[in-house]
């Protein structure tokens, strides 16, 4: 019987222990902080292109899809075709498409301080769009930043001339640059206003695609007025409907008296055409050198004119 009780005894407390021993592991994970597995998302590495325009444009958003923007620039005949790099394809006057691929985050929209800015009415963007003949219209994303890709110093304001404080290295060739995750997958759709257009592969390599307006004349260097660059501001502010002038300020002041912004201005002369300066110039070398030298003069021949990033 005593063996009988020792036993019993022995039972109930190691019974008893085990209990114990379960509640102290049961209290002690309860007070440990829970932590869930979080799965953890890799950011997508992203890569920068830069859109560029040289020439006039003006860029403003689009009025029908507040993801998109718009770069309109005026079709002269003081401008050669519209050419796109990175396939060196001439475009007519028409309102196209640029698509890119994937994009790494939402749009900042950031402009650089040293770009001219004015309002430009969604009306007025509207209108530039439903007229056509004279005018290139470029739609695109909504830019992660306009940024600087050439410049040149101006003055620029609402009045003629333009005040002495408005002088400054303004943004003559914009730049839109795009975050994205491939540099595959950009494509140029567009309706041209007369003919047909086949949409662009683009190959983006460097990585850069530029839209080019080149002046159909070399400058003159006899022309101390910068008379091209003022016609070509003049028709660009006219075509967005915006009331802007620029000046330079080393010109002669003289030059006020025949400014094609001017309205009391007298004709100016025009300057030797691109052909005959170049065969005057590079006499001598071959058909391919001569190609060559227009291509690297081409690329530096900007309008010297502010471009224009508006809002409704």
């Amino acid at each position: 019987m005593k063996a009988r009780r020792y036993f019993t005894r022995m039972t109930v407390a190691l019974a008893s222990a085990v209990m114990a021993l379960l509640l102290l592991v049961a209290c002690q994970t309860s007070q440990q902080p829970s932590t869930p597995m979080a799965t953890e998302s890799k950011a997508v590495p992203t890569k920068d292109v830069y859109v560029i325009f040289e020439g006039p444009w003006a860029f403003a958003p689009d009025p029908k899809d507040a993801n998109s923007v718009i770069a309109l620039a005026p079709k002269t005949k003081s401008h050669r075709d519209l050419v796109v790099y990175s396939k060196e394809n001439k475009l007519a006057s028409g309102i196209y498409e640029l698509s890119l691929p994937a994009r790494g985050g939402p749009a900042a929209g950031t402009i650089d301080p040293n770009i001219l800015q004015a309002k430009i009415d969604p009306q007025s963007v509207q209108h530039v769009l439903d007229t056509k003949s004279d005018r290139y219209a470029i739609r695109l994303p909504k830019q992660d930043e306009y940024t600087e890709a050439h410049h040149y110093r101006s003055r620029a304001g609402s009045s003629y001339p333009p005040d002495a404080s408005t002088e400054k290295d303004y943004v003559t060739s914009v730049s839109l640059r795009y975050a994205v995750t491939t540099l595959t997958g950009f494509s140029l759709a567009g309706s041209p206003d007369s003919g047909t257009f086949n949409p662009l592969l683009l190959s983006v390599k460097t990585p850069i695609i530029k839209f080019i307006i080149e002046p159909i004349r070399d400058p003159d260097a006899s022309d101390k007025c910068h008379t091209h660059a003022r016609e070509a501001f003049r028709d660009l502010t006219k075509l967005v409907n915006v009331t802007l002038f620029v000046d330079y300020p080393n010109d002669p002041n003289e030059c006020h008296g025949k400014d094609p912004q001017n309205p009391r201005s007298v004709k100016a002369g025009m300057a030797p055409s691109y052909p005959r300066y170049f065969t005057r110039v590079f006499a001598g070398l071959s058909r391919q050198q001569l190609l060559a030298a227009m291509y690297f003069f081409a690329d530096i021949h900007d309008c010297e004119g502010p471009g224009i990033v508006g809002g409704g």
